[in-house]
């Protein structure tokens, strides 16, 4: 089969990018396959090219709506009408018609909560699927454990026999990692096609600041001084909404995100950023999964992101152009304090497993047993699925192999923000690689970058954009 052809009739490129033509032809031969692409380096091609050259559909598993909804919209600009996502977009007399003519559709996007309601794996297994698609299959180890426990049910799932081929998608996988999304995928000799990590074009650097105060201080320095595009990363919800309202005080372009916004007002703030009408978001890691916006130039994280992997994911959605991108990490002391706190908040302590196992063994429902153990609705969730796996002894057990492993991840973050060695090396060798090549501008421990590429356009510079814009004007109006 021709591929290079396909590729320029379907998509219009001449040349597939590294790895890409490695992982369809292993797809299209009906071998798993797992695809560690760093940002930008055209995964989704991976799927969509061998969806129409294989017949039957292209089950995707999403992990945000945001995300969905980002790929229906890129495949509808081209012309595809056979796709749906099923979710909380739609409403239910939608989502019934949806599933009820799912046969129609090449392209179906769900959620891992949704691939498990039994009554749509039963559709599914009434379709002819080409092969099923993971995307952000790293959210299986970072989300699965203590978050989301349908990405670990979905071993379950995958676990059918004849089942049709899985391809697993991820920017970032550390070995432990891909271990996990083999294992919970149930993938059978899987082809692990793996590219560097390393963004030479990103410039790392490290800052230690007093307090909150003197971040936002930076922040508003930083932001009237340099442009962007650029996203700022946050720890809560309130501090996105926070921060967002001091920065547009100063005049400066910018919204909040967050999962607490109404998916309608994410949608619209994630497209005006897109389309260059914001120059900043204020964000939780609720933003970024799947934005295709190749000018991002700056990324500020104001808090410690709680794994190497997921500062890295959030890192390289700057400079996908190839161009000079800067990321910042704003690091005091209290921080670790305050990332354990939200970290550990929604798992739940071997006084709490016990009282909420008694109370369910003896006939009280699953949410008043949880409001009497003091847990979340998250906790409660989980423990649910723990305990359709293990007695209580081993429930506990498991808790306490989470926080070991977080607490192994926190400790990576604190030594990157106190080392004193190159901030690059070490944040790949979380990853087990080094630098593939030399970096111009490396990190502030290497050489303090030269951020004059950034400095904003100077007055004369604006002058002169409102008088061609004025003239312009003139022009129209005679």
């Amino acid at each position: 089969m021709n591929l290079q052809q396909v590729l320029h009739d379907k998509f219009g490129y001449s040349s597939f990018r590294p790895g890409q033509e490695e992982v369809i032809r292993h797809i299209l031969e009906g071998r798993d396959t797992a695809a560690i692409f760093p940002t930008g380096m055209g995964k989704s091609l991976c799927y969509q090219l061998p969806a129409y050259v294989m017949e039957g559909a292209v089950i995707i598993v999403s992990p945000l709506v945001a995300l969905m909804e980002d790929q229906v919209a890129i495949l509808r600009k081209t012309k595809e009408k056979r796709v749906v996502a099923i979710n909380s977009f739609l409403s239910r007399q939608e989502k019934d018609l949806a599933l009820s003519t799912l046969h129609r559709y090449k392209f179906i996007f769900l959620s891992p909560e949704m691939l498990m309601q039994s009554h749509v794996q039963q559709l599914i297994e009434q379709l002819k699927v080409a092969f099923f698609v993971v995307d952000e299959a790293h959210c299986i180890s970072e989300w699965g454990f203590d978050f989301r426990p349908d990405y670990l049910r979905m071993k379950d799932f995958f676990s059918t026999e004849h089942r049709a081929p899985i391809l697993a998608l991820t920017a970032t996988a550390n070995d432990q990692v891909i271990s996990d999304i083999s294992s919970y995928l149930n993938l059978q000799h899987p082809h692990i096609e793996r590219l560097p990590i390393d963004r030479p074009a990103i410039s790392y650097r490290v800052l230690h600041l007093e307090n909150q105060r003197a971040k936002t201080d930076w922040i508003i320095e930083r932001l009237s001084s340099t442009r962007g595009p650029g996203i700022i990363y946050v720890a809560s919800r309130k501090r996105a909404d926070e921060l967002s309202a001091i920065i547009r005080e100063n005049n400066i372009r910018t919204a909040s995100y967050h999962g607490g916004k109404e998916q309608d007002e994410r949608s619209i703030i994630q497209e005006q950023f897109v389309q260059g009408e914001l120059d900043w978001i204020c964000a939780t890691n609720a933003f970024g999964m799947g934005i295709h916006k190749d000018d991002i130039r700056q990324i500020i994280h104001e808090h410690l992101p709680a794994t190497p992997s997921a500062y890295i994911q959030e890192v390289g959605r700057a400079g996908r152009d190839g161009k000079k991108a800067a990321a910042t990490l704003l690091y005091s002391e209290r921080d670790i304090e305050k990332l354990k706190f939200i970290i550990y908040e929604d798992l739940p302590v071997e006084q709490q497993i016990r009282y909420y196992h008694t109370l369910v063994q003896t006939g009280e429902s699953v949410k008043l047993a949880a409001e009497q153990a003091g847990l979340s609705e998250v906790a409660a969730r989980l423990l649910d699925y723990y305990f359709e796996q293990f007695d209580v002894h081993h429930v506990i057990q498991q808790m306490r192999d989470i926080i070991q492993v977080k607490e192994r991840q926190i400790s990576e973050m604190q030594k990157y923000v106190k080392s004193d060695g190159c901030l690059r090396k070490q944040l790949l060798s979380y990853f087990g690689e080094k630098p593939v090549i030399a970096a111009d501008e490396c990190c502030s421990l290497c050489a303090e970058p030269d951020d004059s590429w950034l400095m904003q356009t100077n007055v004369a510079d604006k002058h002169l954009s409102e008088l061609n814009w004025r003239e312009r004007l003139q022009q129209l109006l005679g």
